[in-house]
């Protein structure tokens, strides 16, 4: 398997799971456009599009960081121009940028609520939107385009809306995007696929919510290596699926997992969210 050569474009790469798989594919020699909005370090968020690109370029890669706010379509359209100009095509898009509120309906105010949706669900539109033509330019080219969306599988079960409809809702779009998208475009020969954790991932992110405990959760890197299987499969083939991160390595033949646990030797790890 290699992705040398692929040319990707991730969203809200600058740092975690987005910055993991950047770095994945980076070890093979692919160009990577890192969409992403900071600019400057915040020191609770540590990461900006241009240490990323740095990390990328160090891991052999190429980088191109990009500023880009997925609630503007201009901002999305002109970066994804930028890319396909700067790397001759686009092959893959991984729409991991998303946000998250987990309150309940009465506490969720409506700045949060559109956040949400603007950059879940109507930023991982806009911006598949945006590549699918380079997309469809690099199935024709024999290239195996991919969308990959870092969003889990859909359920309509009660107890994962009770408690944070809004940001179910939010996420199970991201979904919906994969479920028709990938009916929509299979005869153009791209796949769409989404990749979701078994247990939480120690990220920036998730260290800002209170009450979690990021010594039992697992590194970003189990999911950079699930999506480096997926984006390696032909696009003609494996298309429309819900992966979980644990069980894609398995069939693979990976069940030895501590690697990338936090705290190695870790038996009970915080579940995430939308999993059964």
């Amino acid at each position: 398997m290699s992705l040398s050569g692929k040319k990707l474009f991730i969203t809200g790469g600058s740092r975690g799971i987005g910055l993991a798989i950047a770095l994945r594919a980076a070890r093979d020699g692919a160009s990577v456009a890192i969409a992403a909005k900071t600019v400057e370090s915040n020191p609770k968020l540590p990461g900006t599009i241009f240490t990323a690109a740095e990390e990328i370029r160090n891991a052999g890669g190429v980088a191109l960081p990009i500023q880009c706010d997925l609630r503007d379509e201009t901002q999305i359209a002109m970066a994804v121009e930028k890319a396909a100009e700067a790397f001759g095509g686009i092959d893959i898009l991984i729409n991991n940028a998303s946000a998250i509120n987990l309150t309940k309906t009465l506490e969720t105010p409506a700045k949060r609520f559109d956040l949400m949706f603007d950059v879940n669900v109507r930023g991982t539109f806009l911006t598949s939107q945006a590549v699918l033509p380079h997309l469809i330019a690099s199935a024709q080219a024999g290239r195996n385009p991919h969308i990959l969306n870092l969003s889990p599988p859909l359920s309509m079960k009660p107890h994962w809306f009770k408690n944070h409809v809004a940001y179910t809702m939010a996420k199970y779009g991201m979904s919906m995007c994969v479920l028709g998208m990938s009916a929509e475009f299979k005869r153009d020969g791209i796949a769409v696929n989404a990749l979701w954790p078994r247990t939480a991932i120690d990220t920036a992110a998730l260290a800002m919510i209170p009450g979690v405990d990021t010594h039992a959760c697992r590194k970003p890197e189990i999911l950079s290596d699930s999506a480096y299987i997926i984006l390696n499969r032909p696009s003609t083939e494996c298309t429309g699926n819900f992966f979980i991160d644990d069980e894609l390595l398995a069939s693979e033949g990976i069940t030895d997992l501590d690697k990338y646990a936090v705290v190695p030797g870790t038996t009970d790890f915080l579940l995430d969210f939308f999993l059964d």
